[in-house]
């Protein structure tokens, strides 16, 4: 079958009603043909755009209307393995709106609501991220951190089923915890993994922050908080195993800058760094950077490690989506923090800079920072 045939298709069912039907519920949408992918909206408008979050393709790419229809479509060439985030534009009366594909049920949700999901050929959604009934889940626990830095913050923890005082427990501290929790379902994850030996049993600190953007730009402040607040409160409150092979940051985006600085602030205190899709914005020439003056302590920071790169950590797991444009950051870093001596792990996605995509990456991140139960001698 070659990629024009189900668009084909689908057109000269227009005006039959029972032939429309069959083709819609024997199809998927986005329409999926080896490496090519199909979108389609029906319905009356001006113009269709499709809206997607793909760097280095146009972000809004003009749908064609198929003659005496109200069937719009466009077609790309979408690798294998892909997942791409999108909405459709839809223009009428003189108006533009964006909408999620109503003919594609996959959605995704972030803190600014939901994006419809392409998934291309051979991409499938992990099974260990859905419930598993034979998994005992763990609990949550809100704990009130003491801070010399913030007064105080409200950190949620993650204990797993079997927990227990006599034991010790590495530690891991989730930027964003919040999100990371509601968007790439990490309660369940844990539940998983741990149920499956794939990863020891953890405790795992979820810290979030009233103003991300400035606290997670490699400030001073915040790294403080978390090594000289956050961690001797958690050592204090839980049974720990008190030794930087069991100490890991994670954090994406601004919290990937925020776990990497904390670590690189307080060497040799954390010895696992999971940093997926960090902002690590830096120039070669001067001081002016592309992205803005949300990024200048950034690139200040990064610029200063890239002249003089040392190991603060033992094992750092790095990821990133190709269809991101921190991609090349993230390349760039890589070789630097291998040159230092450290353990360094680097893995690309065919994804771009989404909650799903840093979801995915978590069985593999945390299962080479901390491979399995037998990794620790519990007291």
């Amino acid at each position: 079958m070659t990629q024009h045939r189900a668009i084909d298709e689908l057109i000269s069912a227009w005006g039959d009603a029972g032939k429309l039907r069959a083709f819609l519920n024997a199809h998927t949408f986005p329409l999926v043909e080896d490496s090519h992918v199909t979108f389609v909206w029906m319905g009356q408008a001006e113009a269709v755009n499709v809206r997607h979050w793909v760097y280095g393709l146009e972000s809004s790419t003009t749908l064609t209307r198929a003659p005496n229809t109200d069937i719009w479509h466009l077609t790309l060439e979408i690798p294998g393995n892909s997942r791409v985030e999108y909405k459709y534009e839809i223009h009428r009366d003189g108006r533009g709106e964006w909408i999620e594909d109503p003919l594609n049920p996959n959605r995704a949700r972030d803190p600014f609501g939901a994006n419809s999901v392409l998934q291309s050929a051979g991409y499938v959604s992990p099974e260990w991220t859905q419930p598993d009934s034979t998994a005992r889940p763990g609990v949550i626990e809100r704990v009130k951190v003491p801070s010399r830095v913030y007064g105080h913050r409200v950190v949620q923890v993650y204990l797993p089923a079997r927990y227990r005082k006599t034991r010790r427990y590495p530690l891991l501290v989730v930027h964003d915890g919040s999100d990371y929790l509601n968007y790439t379902g990490m309660k369940t994850v844990l539940d998983n993994l741990i149920h499956r030996l794939e990863i020891p049993e953890l405790v795992v600190a979820f810290t979030d922050s009233p103003d991300r953007l400035r606290e997670y730009a490699a400030d001073e402040n915040h790294a403080s908080y978390i090594t000289n607040d956050l961690l001797p409160y958690m050592n204090m409150k839980f049974p720990l195993v008190d030794e930087p092979r069991a100490r890991c940051l994670l954090g994406a985006s601004f919290g990937a800058v925020a776990s990497f600085s904390t670590a690189c602030r307080h060497p040799g205190v954390w010895g696992r760094l999971l940093l997926q899709s960090g902002s690590f914005a830096f120039t070669d020439i001067g001081r002016r950077n592309r992205r803005g003056p949300l990024f200048d302590r950034i690139v200040e920071f990064v610029n200063a490690y890239r002249e003089k790169p040392a190991a603060m950590s033992q094992r750092v797991f790095v990821s990133c989506g190709v269809y991101e444009s921190l991609i090349y950051e993230n390349r760039s870093l890589v070789p630097l923090l291998d040159a230092t001596g450290m353990q360094v792990r680097f893995v690309e996605a065919r994804d771009g800079h989404n909650w799903q995509n840093w979801r995915d990456r978590l069985r593999e991140g945390l299962s080479w920072l901390f491979p399995g139960p037998l990794m620790f001698v519990y007291e």
